[in-house]
Parts: C-alpha cells; structure tokens; sequence
C-alpha cells in the first residue's frame, strides 16, 4: 500500500468514526427528550387522578369558590335586662364593610380610605397585616358605619369601581348614656391578633366582635350568637351578581342564631339615684342585698360613654381616655383602698369575740395616746373623755381603738377580717377584680423579709397603714356583719348559682352590740346624725383615711390639695335583718360624712320603691276581690 492510500484509509476511518459519535448524540437527546416526556406524561397523570379521583371534594370546593362566595349575616348579641326586665343594653341596625382582597388594587386603598373616614396609614398597615392570609379570606374594614358612609360603598361598589368593598348588614351595641353602668356592662370590639391566641378566644377569627371589659366579656360565650350565611354568585371581579337559589328559586341561606340575653340583679332606679347621687365627684358606690349578694347597683367615677366603643373607636378619642389622669377605665368599685373608720366594726367584733374587751371596757381618750415611743393622734383634737365601746363606735374614737388593736395584735386583727373577707376577691361575676390586702405577720416577713413591728398594728386598727379593700369587699364584709355572721358571695347576673354563705359561729349578743353601735353614728348624735331617714333604722360607720402620712403633708404643703383624704361611709338598713347595704366613696372628700348622703339616698330610694311596690299589690289585690264580689252578684242574679 502506498503513503498516499494509508492516508485515504486513515482519513475514512475517521470520518466513520466521527459519523458514528454525531450518531450517537442525536440518539441520546432523542432518549432524553422521551424519557423527558414520559415524566411530564407521569406527572400530569398523577395530578390528574389527584384533581379527579383522589381530593375531587377540595378541588371543586376552590373552583366553586370562584363563582360563589358565602357573605356572612350577623347574629345578633343578647339583651341585657334589669331585675325588673328593663333593657340596659339593646341592639340596633347597623352596616359593616369588609375589603375583598382577591384582586386588591391597591390604588383604591386612598379613596376608601377618604370615603370611609380611615386613617390612610392604618389601612396601609392593616392590609399588609393581612398579606399572609389567604386572598379569598375579607379584611374587616368597619363598623356601624354613618348613612355617608353606607351611601359611599353603595355609590362606589361595581365591577369599574371600588369592586373590593362588601357591605354587611347586622347589629350594632346600643349602650346606656352618659357613662351610666360603663364599668360593669362593659362594651365590645374586634378580637384583635393578640386575643386570637389565647383559649378564651381560640374559636373567633379575624374580624369578630367579643367582650372587652365588664359583663360583655364576663358573659362573652352566652351573649355572642352565631352567624348566618347567604351565597351570592360573583363574576371574576368578585362582584355580586346574584344569590344561589335552590331548585325551588328560594334563596339558599343559613339563618343567624342571636346570643342568649341576661337579665342581670341590677335595679335601674337604685342604679339611677346613685349615679345622681356621685353627681361629677370621683368615686364610688355599690348598694346589694346581703341575705342572697344579688348587687342592685354600682357605680364608679369618672366614667367614658361606652357607645363610643360599640364600633371601631376613633384613636384621637381612645388617646383622650386613655391618658386622663383620673383614670375613667378603672372600676372603683374593684379597686383597694385604705378602708379608714369603716374598719372599726370588724375591729370591735374580733374584740368582743376574742374576749379582749367587753360593752364595758373604758379607754381614756385625750386627743391623742403613746405607744411604742410615739404619739398617735385622735380626730377629736380635744379627746373624748373616758369611752367605752358603744360611743367608741358612734364617735369613731382612734384612741380606744388603737388600745383594742394593742390588745389584739395583728394576727388577731387579721384572722377576724380575712373571715369578712378582707384579703381576699369576693369572687364577683366581673373581670379584673382586685383582692386588696390586710397585712400579718407573715406577710411582712414573706413581702419585706421583715418582722412586723407592734407599733404598726396600731395604725391597722383604724383602717389605716397596709390595710386595704374595695368598695365591694367592704360592702359585702359589713353586711355579712349585719347578718350575724353570714357572707353570700356577690353577683351581677339574676339566676346565678352562688351556693350557701360562708359564715361564722359568733355570739349574737356580740354582733348586736356592734350593730347598736353603727345605729348610734346615724341615730343616736354620731358622726353620720345628719343622714337620718324617719321611719328607717339606718346604720352606718363613716371613714376617713388617709392617703399620705401626716409628716408628708407637713413637708409638702403647697401640694395639699393633691392629697385630701378619703372619704367612706357604709350603711345598712334596717337593724334587723338587713335588706340592703351600701357602700360610699369619695376619694378627697376628706370626710366620711361627705359619703353618707350618697347611702342615704339610695337607701330611701329602695324602701320607697318597696312602698310603692307594697301599695300598687294591695290596689291590684283590691280590685281582683272587686271583680270577684261583681261576678258573684252578677252569679246571683242570673240564677234568680
């Protein structure tokens, strides 16, 4: 073979080899491309048979959710009544707005904001909150809204327009006026994220109304219904464009549920004459029953108009409240003070019954008296003489009461007022309610790693030093006092179980004792004489605590009005067997007989009303014995 065919051969053979490999590769991308296609066949395959055999239901359900939506109707909250089933809280109708998000154009958000008096911003903000739901999901927008307001959705909504607003008819809160019941009815508003996790509120979603405060959100579960739903067919734009009808053309909805109405033991007249009472003063009142702890009435001032909650709350308004600094959100009436003289009756039971003194132990009062280095001082600048228990009680004397505390000693002290229940809640049917304190032993070793010191069981004994208590507990400690030893837990709502009354084995003799002495400070020239009411044995103790030391005052006085002391006064009536007692207080009001109007005229309120009730029975039980004699006569004759 020559040069020149070696490389002719060679030159074939690589051609070959190369027509080989090109060969080669075009075969494989063909493999890959069907192999390739085989995978895409498999997986269309796999996702058929989960469209169609596998989840049909899920799928459907997201498909239908294109063409129909369900809008909710709202159920309305139940009533709240009085005793006499008077309406405290109503209902009325009223429109809400929900932002559709499933195709949100967000340039729409300024001119709803505008449209709806929103704050621009917060729309902004509350939109972007909602980002990680799912887009089918509304956004609340807001309540009760004006006559404007519902003319602006109606005028805008529309497939051109501002398609994303829905507006929802349902029930708006309508509350009393003027502040009047505003921290024990309490009032409503959307359940926030926060709330959303925590038990309470676990079955809500985004956008529901619950109970905030007082018996709205004692009573949340009873009070709140359960929704309806009416399905409306939308286009894409999410429109409505009709509702769902069934094979008979009626439209197919499910009925809202309203909540359980409440008749609560409030009585509306009580409660009237002693928000009257109070007037514009800072305070508090609670009046109830003590032989079953039914509250007929409670009042704290200042207050806030609930009404002004009962929608969306305008935040230049909540800001307005929030940072008054006399605090209207707080419920007085669960809130500890210093209970002053009116801690004296439970002082003087615990001496009787412990055997320290008797209706005949005398201390002499001078104005004032030593103990432990140190003086401490009477009201009475010029003393009370030589007194014994009955006038200790009817001229509330410090001096005979801090010998009976001395006497005593805290725990003592202590053991007869945690039974009356100081210390301790009473357990009322309201939220937030504050326990106060009444200090021993070892609680200032527990607290302060401390031993208490005898000189300041001195102070305790009037009321006064770490002792405190709300207007509740003292209403509910006095009256059980008044019972002969009886505490029936109180309550707000009618029908409520409260079980049997935590008592204590006391003498009598003992109770009535003291009893005679409270009917002293009204009815025998005491420190109340002014409150007497002809024809009704009220009794009472007034108080006066302070609410900073006298050596503060002294230091500080160009603020001394800053620091006026309080003023209480507890009243019951009648002496035996009580029906009622009330509780009065007055911080600043220096006085305890700046209190004693307030319990004198709810007090006459009640038994004039139990007069009116008495007369208008006898009438009613008259004319029925009328009718009876008439139709017998008219018997009579026909028989003739």
């Amino acid at each position: 073979m020559t040069t020149f065919e070696a490389h002719e051969k060679e030159q074939e053979l690589a051609s070959a080899r190369l027509l080989k490999d090109d060969t080669g590769f075009a075969a494989g991308k063909i493999a890959f491309f069907q192999y390739l296609c085989i995978a895409v066949l498999v997986f269309l395959m796999l996702n058929f048979w989960d469209l169609q055999i596998n989840n049909p239901e899920f799928y459907n359900e997201r498909a239908e959710r294109n063409r129909i939506r369900s809008v909710p109707t709202s159920a309305a909250r139940g009533k709240i009544y009085d005793r006499d089933g008077r309406v405290i809280v109503d209902n009325h109708s009223s429109f809400k707005v929900r932002l559709l998000r499933d195709n949100l154009n967000e340039d729409h958000l300024r001119p709803i904001a505008d449209g709806l008096n929103l704050d621009y911003d917060e729309l902004v903000a509350k939109v972007k909150r909602f980002s990680s739901r799912p887009k089918y999901d509304p956004m609340p927008l807001k309540q009760d809204l004006t006559p404007g307001e519902v003319a602006f959705v109606d005028a805008h909504r529309g497939p051109s327009m501002l398609y994303e607003l829905e507006l929802i008819h349902g029930q708006q809160r309508l509350y009393p006026r003027n502040g009047m019941l505003a921290h024990v009815i309490g009032y409503v508003g959307e359940v926030t994220e926060k709330e959303l996790n925590e038990p309470e509120f676990a079955k809500f979603s985004q956008g529901d109304v619950i109970g905030k405060t007082g018996i709205e959100r004692e009573y949340n579960d009873t009070l709140t219904g359960v929704d309806g739903q009416m399905q409306w067919i939308v286009d894409n734009l999410g429109y409505e464009r009709g509702k769902v009808r069934d094979a008979n053309g009626a439209p197919i909805e499910k009925p809202a549920i309203p909540g359980k109405s409440l008749n609560l033991t409030l009585d509306l007249d009580l409660q009237s004459v002693a928000e009257l009472a109070i007037e514009d003063r800072q305070g508090a009142v609670v009046a109830l029953d003590p032989r079953t702890g039914e509250v007929l009435a409670m009042v704290s001032r200042p207050a806030f108009d609930l009404n002004a909650f009962a929608g969306h709350i305008r935040s230049s308004v909540w800001d307005e409240i929030r940072n008054d600094p006399r605090g209207p959100m707080n419920n007085r009436c669960i809130q500890p003070f210093a209970p002053g003289s009116t801690f004296k009756p439970i002082a003087a039971m615990a001496g009787l019954e412990t055997g320290t003194i008797d209706e005949s132990t005398h201390f002499h009062c001078s104005g004032s008296a030593n103990f432990y280095g140190r003086p401490f001082h009477c009201h009475a600048k010029g003393g009370h003489g030589d007194i014994e228990l009955h006038r200790a009680i009817m001229q509330s004397c410090d001096v005979f009461f801090y010998n009976l505390g001395n006497r005593l000693g805290i725990d003592k002290l202590a053991e007869y007022a945690e039974l009356t229940g100081f210390g301790r809640k009473t357990g009322i049917d309201l939220p937030d309610e504050k326990s106060g304190l009444m200090p021993n032993s070892k609680w200032k070793i527990r607290t302060f790693r401390q031993k208490w010191m005898a000189g300041e069981t001195i102070s305790v004994s009037i009321g006064q030093g770490a002792v405190s208590v709300t207007p509740l507990q003292l209403a509910t400690a006095i009256g059980g006092v008044a019972m002969g030893g009886a505490w029936y837990k109180p309550h707000l709502l009618r029908d409520a179980k409260v079980g049997p009354p935590r008592t204590a084995n006391w003498n009598p003799d003992h109770v009535d004792k003291v009893v005679r002495g409270m009917c002293g400070v009204v009815n025998e020239g005491g420190t109340a004489r002014a409150v007497q009411l002809p024809g009704i044995e009220l009794c009472g103790k007034t108080g006066t605590a302070q609410t900073v030391s006298n050596e503060f005052k002294e230091k500080y006085k160009q603020y001394a009005e800053d620091f006026k002391d309080n003023g209480w006064f507890v009243g019951f009536a009648p002496r035996k067997n009580p029906e009622i007692v009330v509780v009065a207080l007055i911080p600043g009001g220096e006085h305890g007989d700046r209190a004693a109007p307030i319990v004198r005229d709810v007090v006459k309120a009640y038994f004039d009303k139990k007069t009116r009730q008495a007369s208008q029975r006898q009438i009613t039980e008259y004319k029925a014995r009328l009718q009876s004699i008439f139709a017998l006569a008219a018997f009579g004759e026909a028989v003739h």
